[in-house]
């Protein structure tokens, strides 16, 4: 038995070994690599694309500080619980207790049979209940953060291409992306942005008087139930050419549509797609929506990212004649 014990310990301690052995011939690597003469020819060969890189990375965050995404007021259910106190004097084991709810602002607290109503018909209570009314102020509040979701959709996926070419660039052994991806992007100089987009989440929330079920339906305001939203409200309300009634007319199809028509080009600075294959193009209001613009093929128009940037809320001049598009 005690040689037994003996081989045992000897298998572990060359176990132990061969695994520290192993990592540290993986960091020499690794420093090996990130030293190398062929690395630093390529990180000075993509110095610019790095820095464009960062600039759409400050420019995410720049969304996402700036933009809107929320809407209604939020459900009241247990707005007051803070002003009472509860105690659970039961002697039963529950799973959970229905009495310690979550209250906020994106969570209605309800019956089983809203929960499965509000998933059958999803707008339709997210309207009832988190008081999304049929208003054109309110309309206005949903395009504006529907905007704002098509912007940060449009940056992420433009940024993760940029990522996705500069591995393709520099070709990384495959052990440098497994395990030392973060250090990867640190040694380019690259500012890795949040890939997430912060779609606001709607919850209808059931939990059974015994405390051991529950159900829940979940609407996220993406771009395609922003749209549907849109539509709806737009149908409620009897508008004519009202800035909230205008911004209505804004769809990522709509969107897609102007930057075919203008060439994938900014009508601004004139970097195209062609010349650039990631550049982010984003469409504009030539005469902005707050000041009586529609969107209308004719008031709309392609801009990069810079330059839309810095627009700000000015009147811009007629479409120029050599970007002039035919009526759609």
């Amino acid at each position: 038995m005690g040689t037994g014990l003996l081989i045992l310990q000897w298998v572990l301690a060359l176990a132990i070994f061969v695994t520290l052995l192993y990592f540290i011939i993986r960091i020499i690597l690794k420093n090996m690599y990130f030293t190398s003469e062929h690395f630093q020819t390529l990180k000075a060969n993509v110095t610019v694309v790095v820095a464009e890189h960062n600039e759409i990375a400050e420019y995410i965050e720049q969304i996402r500080a700036q933009g809107s995404f929320e809407l209604g007021q939020g459900s009241s259910s247990g707005q007051y619980a803070h002003l009472a106190s509860f105690e659970n004097t039961s002697h039963w084991n529950y799973r959970r207790d229905r009495n310690v709810a979550e209250y906020a602002p994106h969570i209605h607290n309800a019956s089983l049979q809203i929960v499965r109503s509000a998933s059958a018909e999803p707008l339709k209570y997210l309207m009832k209940y988190f008081s999304i009314s049929a208003e054109k102020e309110t309309l206005a509040d949903v395009q504006q953060v529907a905007n704002d979701i098509a912007r940060l959709e449009g940056a992420v996926a433009n940024i993760q291409g940029r990522e996705s070419d500069l591995i393709q660039q520099i070709d990384p052994p495959s052990f440098i992306l497994k395990h030392y991806r973060t250090e990867f992007w640190d040694e380019l100089g690259i500012e890795l942005a949040p890939i997430a987009v912060p779609y606001p989440q709607y919850e209808f929330r059931y939990v059974s008087a015994g405390g051991n079920s529950s159900q829940r339906t979940r609407v996220q305001l993406n771009t395609p139930t922003l749209e549907a939203l849109s539509s709806i409200l737009a149908e409620k309300i009897r508008w004519g050419k009202s800035a909230a009634a205008q911004r209505a007319l804004m769809t990522a199809r709509l969107r897609e549509t102007i930057k075919r028509r203008d060439n994938y080009t900014c009508r601004y600075c004139h970097v195209s797609v062609a010349r650039e294959p990631h550049l982010l193009l984003e469409v504009d209001h030539i005469t902005p929506v707050v000041r009586g613009g529609l969107s209308t093929p004719e008031n709309l128009q392609t801009l990069c990212w810079r330059c839309n940037r810095t627009k700000g809320a000015k009147v811009d001049s007629p479409m120029s004649p050599q970007l002039q598009a035919p009526e759609l």
